[in-house]
């Protein structure tokens, strides 16, 4: 059966103990689809629908195979990957190596199920300020991460060309919303206000000019992105980018953050690293294609954004006591 935006599918979701896997998997349970989470390790917490245990880094491709026909798979999402705390040859594996892996399995299949891989913003580089990114801008990765990404976008694009495989990509800008990774730049600054919160204290900042100007996405904006891409659709170029098609400073963030919260903040301002500056920080996606290939534009603001990041941070932290 072929995925569609009314009827339920059977899904697969390669990376759904991630950051934007778990609210991937939350939206697709909640409209009813069925679900198989496969993931190296299981989690603590439940998830919605199913779990297999598979690490597409060391495992062969046949087992992926067997598994997503056994469980008649109709897209696999890929929201796999990695970046922070790995080495260089970890990354080789986790966004290359694992994709590889992936599209000879899907290859192996009689019927493979439609893919929508998770891409990045990082594949494009930098560029001259005020230019908007489009997904056929030429490519100048100046990160590995972002490298690697490409890398794998580009397999993935090949297949399609040369096999036939029912694919898409989506280089997503950088997602900004509950659950932020503690070790991203949002993440700190909330476990920060939400710690001085906790003990009834001032916040204390210490933020560098953060000029860089950056493409910044609502995450349930870029989810539901993910599932208007779901059912198949040969009018749809094999990359698509999903943005805000606004470029805004990591500052501008960090400051909606400290307002959302309310918690009293006390910056202290540190030097920039020479050479950098809003001329050599930028980054804007173009969103028109995805506008007119699959109907998606994004409906919520960097402040709502900050504000589901902010009430999730903060969710569990204590009240702070009153007699303080």
């Amino acid at each position: 059966m072929a995925a569609s935006s009314s009827t339920p599918a059977r899904i697969a979701v390669l990376g759904g103990t991630g950051f934007i896997g778990r609210r991937i998997l939350a939206t697709l349970a909640e409209r009813g689809h069925h679900l198989l989470t496969i993931a190296r390790k299981e989690p603590a917490d439940a998830l919605p629908g199913d779990f297999a245990r598979l690490d597409l880094t060391l495992d062969p491709p046949a087992e992926l195979a067997a598994l997503l026909a056994e469980q008649r798979i109709d897209v696999v999402v890929n929201a796999a990957g990695g970046m922070w705390g790995l080495t260089d040859e970890q990354m080789v594996g986790a966004n290359v190596g694992m994709v590889t892996g992936l599209l000879e399995a899907l290859r192996s299949m009689t019927a493979p199920p439609r893919l929508v891989h998770l891409g990045t913003v990082h594949e494009y580089g930098l560029c001259p300020i005020g230019v908007s990114l489009a997904e056929d801008s030429e490519p100048h990765p100046s990160m590995v991460y972002g490298q690697l990404k490409l890398r794998a976008t580009e397999l993935i694009a090949n297949a399609v060309r040369e096999d036939g495989l029912d694919a898409v990509v989506l280089r997503l800008g950088n997602v900004v919303g509950a659950g932020q990774p503690a070790h991203s730049l949002l993440g700190v600054m909330a476990g920060k206000l939400a710690a001085a919160r906790a003990a009834g204290t001032e916040a204390e900042l210490a933020l560098q000019p953060l000029t860089a100007q950056r493409d910044f996405v609502d995450l349930q904006d870029t989810v539901d992105a993910i599932v208007d891409a779901l059912p198949a659709n040969a009018q749809a170029p094999a990359v698509l980018n999903v943005g805000l098609g606004r470029a805004s400073s990591a500052r501008e963030l960090v400051e909606l953050l400290i307002e959302v919260s309310g918690v009293p903040t006390r910056i202290t301002e540190v030097p920039a690293p020479e050479g950098a500056g809003p001329e050599t920080e930028w980054q804007q996606l173009d969103v028109t294609a995805i506008e007119r290939s699959l109907g998606w534009t994004p409906r919520r603001s960097l402040r709502d954004a900050v504000r589901t990041l902010w009430e999730a941070a903060s969710a569990d932290a204590p009240a702070a006591d009153p007699a303080r």
